[in-house]
C-alpha cells in the first residue's frame, strides 16, 4: 500500500475525463426536463459500487477469457482514444441507449459507470497502485455527487461555453493518456 500523490492526481484526471460529468450536464438537464427524478446520492453510490467491484474482480473476469492486463490495457487505450475523439471533435461513437430510470439507468450506468470507466480502471490498474486508483475514483464520485446535486447551478456558472472548453481540454488530456497507456503496455506483450 503505497500512497502516491502523483498517481492519485493522474488517476483522478483520467477518470474525470472519462466519466465527464460536466460534459454530461446537458444530458442530465434534459432528463430532468423530461420529468425524470435524479437522486444524486443513489446515482453516485451505485456508480461507486459498480466501479469499485469491477476494479477488484475485473482482472479475474479477464482471466476467465484468457486475456492479460497488458492486452486489456492496450484495448482500453483504444477505447480511451475513441472517447477522446468524441470529446475533441464533438462526434458520437458510443451510444447511450438505455431504458428509462434516471438515477440508476442511464446516470449511474452507463453514463458514469460504463465501458469507458471499466476499461480505464483496469488500464490504470496496470500502471498504478490500487489504493491510489481507489482514492482517485472516490474523489471523482464525490465530484459527481456535487455536480448531480447542483446541475442547474453548475450549468449557469460554467455556461455552455465553459462546458465546451472543459470537454475539449479534457479530451486532449485523455488522448495523451491513452497514447501513454498504449506505449507503456505494448512492450509488455510478447
Amino acid at each position: 500500500m503505497e500512497l502516491n500523490l502523483l498517481e492519485i492526481v493522474s488517476a483522478f484526471i483520467v477518470l474525470f475525463a472519462v466519466i465527464d460529468i460536466l460534459g454530461s450536464i446537458p444530458i442530465i438537464v434534459d432528463l430532468r426536463n423530461k420529468g425524470n427524478k435524479i437522486n444524486a446520492f443513489q446515482a453516485s453510490l451505485v456508480s461507486f459500487i459498480i466501479l469499485i467491484t469491477f476494479l477488484f474482480i475485473g482482472k479475474a473476469l479477464l482471466g476467465l477469457f484468457g486475456v492479460d492486463i497488458s492486452s486489456f490495457a492496450i484495448a482500453g487505450s483504444f477505447v480511451l482514444f475513441m472517447i477522446a475523439i468524441e470529446m475533441i471533435l464533438g462526434v458520437t461513437i458510443f451510444k447511450h441507449d438505455s431504458p428509462t430510470g434516471a438515477s440508476i439507468v442511464p446516470i449511474a450506468f452507463p453514463l458514469i459507470a460504463g465501458a469507458g470507466s471499466f476499461t480505464t480502471l483496469l488500464s490504470l490498474r496496470a500502471e498504478y497502485a490500487t489504493i491510489n486508483i481507489v482514492i482517485g475514483l472516490f474523489l471523482n464520485i464525490v465530484f459527481v455527487y456535487i455536480v448531480l446535486r447542483m446541475t442547474t447551478l453548475v450549468e449557469r456558472v460554467i455556461g455552455q461555453a465553459g462546458i465546451y472548453v472543459l470537454k475539449k481540454f479534457f479530451g486532449i488530456i485523455l488522448m495523451a493518456m491513452s497514447i501513454k497507456l498504449f506505449l507503456n503496455n505494448v512492450s509488455g506483450l510478447g
